[in-house]
């Protein structure tokens, strides 16, 4: 991805900036490209996100602390997200009796179900991203990006 094309512009850009904008060129592309795999599921990146994180819990109960804490896109708005889980079957929340404020979230059956499938779309997408690099290249890309 050539960043001066992309953006048309003839004059050179600071390596700095040109830097920071191709990062941004590829974030959009991977959102993209994730989006759309996700896309036939009619759950978000971050309602994805969720479902992975509980899936993660083995059975035990996660609060929205907990999921705010793994998101890979931390927001204040899980409450909702999880909402919208609900509303589609993928999971469940429960109200603890002797104290209202504890709120346990768990994955459904057909959560899990659901997110098995969304996990082969995923890979999909991640290795249509990625055909182009090899082993060694993604290790090299990981290590400059753990600078950040």
């Amino acid at each position: 991805m050539n960043v001066e094309e992309v953006i048309k512009t003839q004059k050179a850009l600071p390596l700095g900036g040109k830097t920071i904008i191709h990062l941004q060129l590829v974030t959009n592309k991977v959102l993209e490209s994730v989006g759309n795999a996700l896309k036939p599921y009619d759950v978000s990146l971050q309602q994805f996100n969720v479902l992975r994180i509980l899936r993660g819990q083995k059975g035990n109960p996660a609060n929205l602390s907990t999921l705010n804490e793994r998101m890979v896109t931390k927001m204040s708005n899980t409450t909702r997200l999880v909402d919208k889980l609900i509303s589609k079957g993928y999971v469940k929340r429960n109200v603890c009796a002797s104290n209202r404020r504890k709120v346990e979230i768990f994955i459904t059956n057909t959560g899990e179900s659901a997110l098995i499938e969304m996990d082969k779309a995923i890979a999909n997408a991640e290795r249509e991203l990625i055909k182009s690099f090899t082993s060694d290249e993604l290790k090299k890309l990981n290590l400059l990006l753990d600078k950040f």
